[in-house]
């Protein structure tokens, strides 16, 4: 089982003069906010190089996909293909982050892939700031975490900006209007390449304009759903078009193939396997669509709105659970290198209703408590 810290709990209203008002589940509660998982050094340490491994199997298997032509096997829209090729030849340093989400980790399991989610932001604003303000809310000089997120990402917009016009370069930021979390989101990661003295400015979507006097635009908006997407060759996209390759969960598949005797990878494939497996949609998101399958038999099955994408099959893994019988999920940040780690808990399959978990990293001698 996952142990625990007892921590001092975060009053609702710093998540509030955050802005941090749009999860509600049925208890009211999105964050855990009284306890953090509690992490050894080494199980960190494995983290950063399972995650730092991965991407460069990532990159690998990117490769593989545009030299054989596999575009339709990862469910990529034909109108994509040839900016994918074009910003992995040229841009391929533009990637801005990422996040791993792995199984294992702690309780002695072992680390395994579950999906890279490499163009949304999903947890960022939680993972990067808001368990640090539950570290220093706490106050335990005596605990520290592996959060790296806010500096690295900002650094990172640092070495993408020398790729254009260096402190002078241009930034659009944009989300869809009127969704508050996507909204703050972006306007988070604005904060970071404005911290490092960079020219930014936020737009909704909506109002962008097709030719834009901006070096690089930032957009929170799915790469699949922009099949005839095309820009200006002065404007240079972040994340750009071939991290869809990396968000295809057909990915998956393919990395198995090419590297089948990785510790961190679990057995998938474009068809069914013989082994018990967890059935998802190339561009499935939030836990939506997913079928867990054994013997023939669906043993659970979730409902979405992704039922259009091909399917890849993955084998089953055992989550860490608590006594309560909750599923315990990590996510390693990824910004030209590891940089931050968070937890998430839910069912058997995580959703949308899932919560965030931050950690502490304790010494062996650290007196925690299981609770």
């Amino acid at each position: 089982m996952p142990k625990f810290i007892k921590i001092k709990e975060l009053p609702k209203a710093h998540l509030d003069a955050m802005g941090y008002t749009w999860h509600n589940d049925e208890d009211g509660e999105y964050i855990v906010k009284d306890k953090f998982i509690a992490v050894t050094q080494a199980e960190v340490d494995a983290y950063v190089v399972a995650s730092n491994e991965l991407y460069e199997m990532y990159e690998r298997g990117a490769e593989y996909v545009i030299e054989h032509k596999l575009y339709d096997a990862l469910d990529i829209p034909s109108g994509l293909i040839a900016e994918i090729e074009r910003s992995f030849k040229e841009e391929r340093g533009n990637h801005l982050y990422g996040r791993f989400d792995l199984s294992g980790g702690i309780d002695g399991k072992p680390i395994k892939l579950i999906e890279f989610n490499a163009d949304t932001p999903t947890l960022l604003l939680e993972s990067a700031a808001i368990q640090e303000l539950m570290l220093r809310f706490h106050h335990d000089v005596s605990l520290k975490q592996f959060n790296t997120i806010y500096s690295s990402i900002a650094e990172k917009f640092v070495k993408i900006s020398e790729t254009k016009n260096g402190p002078f370069s241009k930034f659009l930021f944009s989300s869809v209007e009127g969704i508050q979390e996507e909204e703050i989101t972006v306007k988070f990661l604005e904060d970071m390449a404005k911290s490092r003295g960079l020219i930014t400015v936020f737009e909704v979507l909506e109002e962008c304009e097709e030719s834009m006097p901006y070096d690089f635009w930032f957009k929170l908006y799915p790469w699949e759903d922009m099949p005839n997407f095309c820009t200006n060759t002065e404007t240079a996209m972040l994340n750009p078009a071939f991290t869809l390759l990396y968000q295809s969960k057909g990915m998956l598949a393919i990395l198995y193939e090419l590297f089948p005797d990785s510790p961190y990878l679990l057995k998938t494939s474009f068809e069914p396997i013989k082994e018990k497996y967890v059935k998802k949609r190339m561009f499935g998101r939030e836990g939506a669509n997913i079928d867990i399958v054994e013997n023939g038999e669906i043993l659970l099955q979730t409902d979405g709105i992704y039922e259009e994408y091909k399917a890849v099959y993955q084998e089953y893994v055992d989550f860490v659970r608590d006594e309560s019988g909750k599923y315990y999920q990590a996510g390693v940040f990824y910004s030209d290198g590891a940089c931050g780690l968070s937890f998430r808990r839910g069912e058997e399959i995580l959703d949308d209703m899932s919560e965030f978990v931050a950690h502490a990293i304790r010494e062996s001698k650290f007196n925690f408590q299981e609770l």
